[in-house]
């Protein structure tokens, strides 16, 4: 099975602004591919560009994919190894736009073995997919209202964006916990907001807040405070932006700098690094959690296609496209339960996205 040709769309879906310590996004900024084979079937892939994080955008995706397809030319869509090796020799990093690829070389393995995703990578559709619902940062009273909205419609996981003033963060938590039952878990993400000292204050301020833990209180680069932050707290660290690829995760791990480690497609390159940390992870016993960007359901269903075939990811933050995205282009895909996310048995990932939205959308073929 050879690569013909690939399509590439600016695939952008506006949404209402959501605001994280970085910065506030306004639209999702993503890109969609369809790679396309001589035996007239085709793979699909999407990325979400989140410059704040991984320093990539929509359009600096939208470049490097026009390289990688005519990397990919005439060759076989079977290999994924040797695909993938290729775009590495060919730029360093680009992990997001890499990441749209190898999702579509994942789909059409798949498709080629008759077989959904999950079933393609060694799992099984048997385990409970159940997602958080995120609060964006804003004022205390705006964040505990949102919060309890959210449990009146019947999610039981909160995560909340913090990573600012201390104490402000502090008191945005203390609102939301007012607002909402005490039986209700929060998850905590400061997106690389805090200094080492801001971390111990409002962790240690909120150890009583029923927190499951804190996703990147502190900058990659202060990776080396993470085990005194560790020790300094009660609160369980998760690792995000420190770790994009198996390297990272093993050495945080060796260091005793996490408790968990939150994988995402967009960061690691695509599904087969992504595979490659949970492995690390996993032989280490530290659990993981499938997060995601701003993706569409497309690309979330390929995320909970691999959290089905990894026992060691039992954390889900998969509500990304219910994030404030104001349309939904894609045909079949996973579907929302209430709080559970559930996955289809098409083979591949069984999604696609509406002829007539890729038709509004700047497209190339190489």
């Amino acid at each position: 099975m050879k690569i013909t040709h690939t399509e590439i769309f600016k695939f952008s879906i506006r949404m209402h602004p959501f605001t994280i310590a970085t910065g506030t996004m306004h639209t999702a900024q993503n890109l969609f591919i369809r790679l396309h084979t001589d035996a007239g079937v085709y793979g699909v892939g999407e990325c979400s560009a989140f410059p704040m994080i991984v320093g990539e955008t929509q359009s600096t995706c939208y470049e490097m994919a026009k390289d990688f397809a005519a990397i990919w030319k005439d060759k076989s869509a079977l290999n994924i190894e040797d695909r993938m090796a290729e775009l590495h020799l060919a730029t360093a990093f680009n992990a997001t736009a890499k990441s749209a690829f190898d999702m579509a070389l994942y789909d059409l393995a798949a498709k080629n073995a008759g077989l959904p995703l999950y079933s393609y990578l060694g799992g099984s559709n048997v385990k409970k997919l159940e997602t958080d619902i995120t609060v964006g940062i804003n004022t205390p009273e705006i964040m505990a209202n949102q919060a309890a909205a959210f449990i009146r419609d019947g999610f039981r996981i909160i995560k909340v964006k913090l990573g600012k003033d201390p104490a402000t963060d502090i008191e945005r938590i203390r609102q939301i916990r007012a607002a909402i039952p005490a039986d209700v878990t929060l998850r905590l993400d400061a997106n690389q907001g805090w200094g080492f000292d801001e971390a111990v204050e409002v962790l240690t301020a909120l150890k009583d807040a029923n927190v499951a833990f804190c996703e990147q209180p502190m900058r990659s680069w202060n990776d080396h405070l993470l085990p005194e932050l560790r020790k300094k707290v009660s609160i369980a660290i998760m690792a995000d932006e420190s770790v994009f690829n198996h390297h990272d995760a093993d050495r945080l791990i060796r260091n005793n700098g996490c408790d968990f480690v939150n994988i995402k497609l967009a960061k690691s390159g695509g599904i087969l690094e992504a595979l490659q940390i949970n492995d690390v992870c996993a032989k280490n016993n530290i659990p993981c959690m499938m997060g995601g960007m701003l993706e569409s359901r497309l690309a979330l269903s390929a995320f909970a296609h691999v959290a089905l075939a990894c026992d060691n990811i039992i954390f889900n933050d998969m509500d990304t496209c219910m994030l404030g995205h104001l349309e939904d282009p894609v045909t079949g895909g996973v579907k929302y339960n209430g709080y559970y996310v559930e996955v289809p048995s098409a083979p591949g990932l069984g999604a696609d996205v509406r002829e007539d939205f890729l038709e509004t959308l700047e497209k190339t073929i190489v």
